[in-house]
């Protein structure tokens, strides 16, 4: 089973960065690696929905972005250290939220739902981003 844990949340002024890690490990039930997942971001604020953040293909790497954070947060991903990271910049008090990275098998994941939360099926259990002066 695959599992994820996210790390590097923490609390920090409008315009500041971030980076968010996103560990995995475990041996999945069909001996894949980590190179065969597209990874993504999602975060959820209090009394909002989970949304999608940014996404992370498999060994093409190919990304996608919410609008909102486009031009602002970057993924990443280092396959030899089953690591996928989220660089955020100049963060906005709208940017706070729980963020959460997920995994799927990439056959399952196209640019028509590489945001959508319901089509990922492995979750970590979500880090805190808290933007405020």
């Amino acid at each position: 089973q695959l599992q994820l844990v996210e790390s590097g949340g923490g609390s920090v002024q409008p315009g500041g960065s971030l980076r968010l890690s996103c560990a995995a490990s475990g041996v999945t039930l069909d001996g894949v690696t980590l190179d065969y997942y597209a990874i993504g971001w999602f975060r959820q604020a209090p009394g909002k929905e989970r949304e999608g953040v940014s996404c992370i293909s498999d060994s093409d790497g190919t990304t996608y972005y919410a609008d909102s954070v486009k031009g602002r947060f970057t993924i990443s991903r280092d396959n030899a250290k089953n690591t996928v990271y989220l660089q955020m910049d100049s963060l906005k008090p709208e940017d706070t939220a729980v963020y959460y990275c997920a995994a799927q098998h990439q056959k399952y994941i196209s640019d028509r739902n590489a945001l959508r939360a319901a089509d990922f099926r492995s979750w970590g259990r979500g880090t805190q981003v808290t933007v405020s002066s």
